[in-house]
């Protein structure tokens, strides 16, 4: 969402209805945290408590204490321990209730946005592969975590907020107990600090909604660049990408000098209010003491707590301030937890073991944004249990699209895909992973260990691993490795080639005995010896029944020859089935498919 959008959907400026939203988030987070919340508020309400108690034994002090000295020019040993105690008891107990509002304060937010980044990132990974292509990873990114913390950010001043509410009301009391008259005179003050809040509230909302969702376009600005780090540098596009980032930054920094602004023109003011109640206090006091109306003691006591009470009643500022970046980030979060575009799993799981039969019925699929743009038509193929059927077709002929409806990581228009007779829509997921594994032509490795990256926190014998590794032919070059399967490989596996990397995510799914291995390319990265080292030791294996059923999207002359039945894709329909040497005879398109590879690669070797 834009940054404009999500302004308008405040309510373009509707400062009541903001606050109103605004609430609402506070609620959520209350009946989350209500035990922790709670004991922050109590705390808080300790130091309010105890801050008006400061200013009357300040008061007392000045009467029992520090005037008697000025009267009888000594002091009164009695009544001065005495006020020692009472600022010392009295500030003991203000900074328990300052550190523990603190605290409790802090484990309300930070469990509040524990929680939310846990349910975001649970929903970004159960929702389909169709909602992660409509949505920037940068986006993504920042609602996981700058939007869930703008979400919650308002429970940090929140309980002192709370506080302040027993602070005033104790605060007044005292006030007129000690002299009503300063009380009332002090009093304009308040009225005229809220005042001035709810102004602020009503110019800064907006502007602090924008920054908060134009950080989220600089986040995914920033991740695309850094993502698409090898074409930005391979294309020399590093000047173009950082005057793109230069732009919408500028934006935020703008965003951010218009929220300087406001506060700037509105901070003096809001501490300059209290002064002037506090100079009000003093002078009307000084004529009274003068006149014999009030005691030294309780101008000094109204003062003070003028003082005192001014920094934590803009603690309600503070509030108010942080409700449009709450309100926006809520929204943006909630986008996200409340999508619905899930894929519903039934919890049917195959018996037995072993290689599954593959049947594909009468499959039509489109891609969601251009319905009118068919994919596949009618496909009908199966793929008998223990068999190698290969895939063989022009770039945009549907491959891709096929090996990821096989494999159910998006569901067709029509038709059906089962998998020894029972449709992939009747397993459960935990089931339909357990069965079928497709390894992708681009591959992702994680910032991780060899070990880790092949076994993905399952427990598997190391003797499994290296079974594997020599099926996929990575037993060597791991063992060479530094640390062999311990060996940390970087963030997306960088530390390897891109053949290393394929026959590591190779390993990776044949660790789990899948019964069906899809495999979209997924040797494109190696030398066409190693590559058909691979597919014989899988066909070998699926001959002797340990082995899974295999559909490979291929190429190659050499690989597409160990296959028992190719299917040959055209438009998004099977334009001819058969062996290899079968197709290559009677179908020319078929022939310069296959051939284009080898006499490309004859051409490099002439020159």
């Amino acid at each position: 969402m834009s940054a404009d959008a999500s302004l308008d959907s405040l309510g373009s400026g509707d400062t009541r209805q903001l606050t109103r939203r605004g609430f609402g988030v506070m609620g959520v987070g209350i009946r989350r945290e209500p035990w922790m919340f709670t004991l922050a508020v109590i705390l808080s309400l300790l130091f309010g408590v105890m801050t008006v108690a400061d200013a009357w034994v300040l008061g007392w002090a000045t009467d029992h204490v520090i005037t008697p000295s000025f009267a009888d020019g000594e002091v009164a040993r009695g009544a001065l321990n005495t006020g020692i105690v009472l600022f010392i008891a009295a500030a003991l107990l203000r900074m328990i209730g300052v550190i523990g509002r603190r605290l409790a304060g802090g484990v309300v937010f930070y469990r509040l946005v524990r929680d939310d980044r846990l349910r975001v990132t649970r929903q970004y990974l159960q929702l389909p592969l169709r909602w992660h292509h409509r949505h920037p990873a940068g986006q993504l990114l920042s609602n996981a975590n700058a939007d869930v913390e703008a979400t919650w950010s308002v429970f940090m001043p929140l309980p002192m907020a709370l506080g302040v509410i027993a602070m005033l009301l104790a605060a007044i009391g005292t006030m007129a107990a000690a002299d009503p008259v300063l009380t009332l005179i002090g009093l304009v003050v308040f009225p005229l600090l809220f005042a001035v809040n709810a102004v602020y509230q009503r110019w800064q909302g907006p502007r602090l909604a924008l920054a908060q969702s134009l950080r989220g376009d600089v986040s995914s600005v920033a991740h695309e660049s850094f993502d698409g780090a090898l074409v930005v540098k391979s294309l020399g596009r590093e000047g173009d990408e950082t005057a793109r980032f230069a732009r919408i930054s500028e934006r935020l920094r703008d965003a951010n000098v218009a929220v300087g602004r406001v506060r700037a023109v509105f901070d003096p003011v809001i501490e300059a209010l209290p002064n002037l109640g506090v100079l009000l206090v003093i002078g009307v006091g000084a004529q009274r003491i003068a006149s014999g109306a009030a005691a030294p003691g309780d101008v000094v006591q109204v003062a003070f707590l003028f003082t005192v009470v001014a920094m934590p009643v803009r603690s309600f500022g503070w509030v108010l301030g942080e409700l449009p970046r709450a309100v926006i980030g809520w929204q943006r979060v909630r986008r996200v937890l409340d999508d619905d575009d899930h894929m519903a799993y039934g919890e049917h799981a195959l018996p037995g073991s072993g290689a599954v039969r593959l049947d594909v019925t009468g499959l039509d699929y489109a891609h969601p944004d251009e319905p009118d743009t068919v994919v596949l038509r009618d496909v009908d193929f199966s793929v008998p249990a223990g068999r190698v059927v290969a895939v063989v077709g022009a770039t945009g002929s549907g491959k891709s699209t096929l090996a990821s409806l096989v494999t159910r990581l998006v569901d067709a228009d029509a038709g059906a895909v089962r998998y020894d007779g029972v449709g992939v829509q009747e397993f459960s997921q935990a089931a339909l992973t357990g069965t079928a594994a497709l390894v992708a032509q681009s591959t992702f490795l994680f910032d991780d260990s060899v070990r880790a990256n092949i076994v993905l926190d399952r427990e598997v014998p190391e003797d499994r691993i290296w079974s594997v590794l020599r099926d996929v032919q990575a037993d060597r070059f791991v063992s060479e490795l530094p640390q062999g399967l311990d060996t940390q490989l970087g963030e997306r596996g960088t530390s390897l080639s891109g053949g290393q990397r394929q026959r590591i995510a190779l390993a990776r799914a044949l660790v789990r005995e899948p019964r069906l291995l899809v495999m979209d390319d997924a040797t494109s990265a190696l030398d066409p010896d190693v590559e058909q080292r691979i597919l014989r030791a899988l066909a070998e294996r699926s001959e002797s029944g340990s082995g899974p059923s295999v559909l490979v999207v291929a190429y190659r002359k050499a690989t597409i020859g160990l296959a028992d039945e190719v299917i040959f894709l055209a438009d998004g329909k099977i334009a001819d089935r058969g062996t290899h040497a079968e197709l290559r005879e009677r179908s020319r398109a078929y022939r310069n498919i296959v051939d284009a590879y080898d006499q490309a690669r004859e051409e490099v070797d002439h020159e």
